[in-house]
């Protein structure tokens, strides 16, 4: 006989942007940071693009250093559709998905922020620190491994 266990399946939660290089890397690694923090060990962490660049921009690699996250051995990766079937929640951080080209079933946050492609250092601070406070307080908001399975708090 096989123990029944009450457990539930890992919240699935992926960071979309173009290229892979900016604003999803900053959301993953903050999220990657909120998970241990909070002892969230119920929530995969996934980022993607729909065309990534060849490498991480580089004053996103050095801003994200200064704030104590390490991208240098990063790199960007392609996010198929079949991934984002498979997620829970998605946010779109700025690309060229819109919620409707999204799976039914999947929560979407699109939060659109400035690509910082181009930017400069204080631009790229201004930026992670945006996102930052997004993807804290989404980590805050998704429910619990025990909430998901006494079906007591829904993903909104």
């Amino acid at each position: 006989m096989i123990p029944q266990t009450n457990s539930v399946d890992s919240l699935r939660l992926a960071f979309v942007c173009v290229e892979n290089a900016g604003r999803s890397q900053i959301a993953a690694a903050i999220a990657e940071t909120q998970v241990q923090i909070q002892d969230r060990t119920d929530i995969e962490i996934l980022s993607g693009g729909t065309d990534p660049a060849e490498e991480i921009y580089p004053a996103v690699i050095d801003v994200m250093r200064e704030k104590g996250y390490d991208l240098s051995t990063r790199t960007p990766t392609q996010i198929s559709r079949e991934t984002l079937k498979g997620c829970d929640v998605v946010a779109l951080m700025g690309c060229s998905l819109s919620v409707d080209d999204l799976p039914v079933g999947v929560v979407v946050r699109d939060w659109g922020f400035i690509d910082p492609a181009d930017a400069d250092v204080e631009s790229v601070w201004a930026i992670s620190t945006e996102i930052e406070q997004r993807v804290i307080e989404l980590i805050a908001d998704l429910p619990t491994e025990a909430e998901r399975r006494n079906h007591t708090h829904q993903i909104q």
